[in-house]
């Protein structure tokens, strides 16, 4: 059986095909086990759940969770990000739909400033500024929630940068604002008390949101977790499609000695489309129950 509990939808994240899409290039693919893992967003885990259960696929509803973090012995303990995979928790859960769209409005509020960062920017290289008629035509862009890489496809768009790589290297790296402050205690008790399980995203993903940020030393990374998570989390992604076989084994290991629950995903944007094309064992889906 193929799973896959990491994927990013263009319906309520940043990715590039529709809830309906992603669910029919699922079966296509002959995928058993999805999860549907929008970026601080559940609003089309409910469409997901239908369609999946239509077309004959086991689905666990999903969200990743940005969370801010620090550690005292390293980055000189200023604050990084990391990623947490929510799963198997009630879509209708009163207390995480109302922090979801408290993190709603702040993006919409940090994308604002970012804005205003690029136009410095632009002022000073000689570009023209970008208008509240180009933040709404941003903002149309939007299927789900609003982040850094809509903008990037914006200027992309503008012919102001060739690729959204370009945009992030020039640009919104910068021009940065800080994400909305939910730490990891936080996330934890918003999944749990909503009935579900929480894992650490891709910890070791050399390009992306990860603990690589702290230190690119396995073993330190483990021991970060065992110091600073280990209470809060139920388990850890093992499978990643950026992962190395040493990656991937160090966190099986490591989620085994400490009993942690072990997940996979392609992390999968469609661009390209990567559903379903890592390894994950079968019994990833037994640590899940159904009805």
């Amino acid at each position: 059986m193929k799973i896959d509990l990491h994927i990013h939808s263009k319906s309520c994240s940043d990715g590039n095909l529709s809830v309906e899409e992603l669910i029919g290039e699922a079966k296509i693919r002959k995928i058993g086990l999805l999860s549907i893992t929008d970026h601080d967003s559940i609003g089309c885990q409910s469409k997901a759940m239908a369609l999946a259960r239509n077309n004959g696929i086991r689905y666990i509803s999903g969200v990743e969770l940005n969370v801010t973090f620090s550690h005292s012995k390293y980055h000189e303990g200023k604050s990084i990000s990391l990623d947490f995979l929510g799963y198997q928790f009630d879509i209708e859960n009163k207390g995480l739909k109302e922090k979801l769209q408290v993190m709603a409005e702040y993006r919409e509020e940090r994308a604002a400033k970012i804005l205003n960062n690029i136009n410095t920017e632009f002022e000073k290289e000689g570009i023209e500024k970008l208008t509240k008629d180009d933040w709404r035509k941003i903002q149309e862009s939007v299927d789900g929630v609003l982040g850094r890489p809509h903008i990037a496809d914006y200027l992309v768009k503008k012919g102001i940068v060739r690729n959204r790589q370009e945009a992030f290297d020039k640009y919104l790296v910068k021009c940065d604002v800080p994400k909305y402050p939910l730490h990891v205690d936080e996330a934890s008790r918003l999944v749990k008390n909503a009935g579900g399980l929480i894992a650490l995203a891709h910890p070791n993903d050399p390009h992306g949101t990860s603990l690589v940020t702290l230190t690119k030393s396995l073993p330190e990374q483990t021991e970060i977790i065992e110091e600073s998570m280990l209470t809060h989390i139920d388990g850890i992604e093992c499978w990643h499609s950026r992962n190395d076989a040493q990656t991937t084994n160090h966190y099986i290991k490591f989620a085994k000695k400490h009993k942690l629950i072990m997940t996979g995903g392609s992390d999968c944007h469609q661009k390209p489309i990567l559903i379903g094309t890592l390894k994950i064992p079968e019994y990833i889906a037994q640590q899940f129950n159904f009805e």
